[in-house]
């Protein structure tokens, strides 16, 4: 797939979801790639008056530079503590809709907006769906600096093949909070909620990439266009109740 391509697409999906977004709300904003799309376009509706009284909380210091250089208005999670509706990217999605995210570093504030908020939507490209989590995706950990080695060691005793992120000059990646980031390979990951409780359980690992039972609904853009996918409505497909 040709990335002229990719870029249409997930700009299609980021649009998508902006569509759900009306005046008056209070709207989480994701960093990423596909996510930036959607700050692109609620701020030209913003500056066209199309939308009014619109709040945004950043995930990101990424996604607050781009809001501001849009001139969408910000606000924090302590000045808003319920977000109506936040638009988030993935780097992987499995057929449950549950996702890997972190590769653009903020899995940590990520994380703490979508609890905030009401309806949660994941738009990303269709090359980001897969048939098991970590088929195609490394799971970002963020960890604390002190004992970041013995952390290394865990998560490679728990069967992962394990990086520290670092930077282009080649210094370790640091987070918006201070920590670091370890990149983890596991494979295709057949017991995602036994490692997410596992590594939720470990001190010094402050929070992981794993988004289950996050989505809201899932947009998805392609050569065949634009996928609205909800959970209940998988559920509902395979006969679950």
């Amino acid at each position: 797939m040709a990335h002229r391509d990719v870029e249409l697409f997930k700009r299609a999906a980021a649009e998508r979801a902006v569509e759900y977004v009306a005046s008056g709300m209070v709207v989480g904003l994701g960093g990423g790639s596909t996510a930036l799309w959607a700050i692109k376009k609620i701020g030209e509706l913003v500056e066209r008056g199309s939308l009014r009284e619109i709040v945004g909380i950043p995930c990101s210091s990424l996604a607050a530079h781009a809001a501001e250089a849009r001139h969408i208005p910000l606000g924090t999670l302590e000045e808003h503590p319920r977000i109506d509706l936040t638009i988030d990217g993935a780097d992987e999605i499995n057929p449950s809709l549950d996702l890997i995210k972190g590769g653009g570093g903020a899995l940590l504030r990520e994380k703490i907006v979508s609890q905030a908020t009401r309806r949660r939507i994941f738009v990303a490209d269709e090359s980001k769906m897969s048939g098991a989590l970590g088929e195609k995706s490394k799971l970002p950990v963020e960890t604390i600096p002190f004992g970041w080695q013995s952390q290394l060691s865990f998560l490679e005793s728990l069967g992962g093949t394990v990086t520290a992120r670092r930077t282009g000059d080649g210094s370790f990646y640091v987070t918006d909070q201070g920590n670091m980031l370890l990149d983890c390979d596991f494979g295709r990951i057949t017991e995602p909620h036994w490692l997410a409780l596992t590594l939720g359980g470990r001190a010094g690992i402050v929070e992981h990439g794993l988004f289950l039972r996050y989505a809201t609904e899932v947009i998805v853009a392609g050569e065949n266009g634009v996928r609205i996918l909800k959970p209940e409505e998988l559920c509902a497909a395979k006969g679950v109740g």
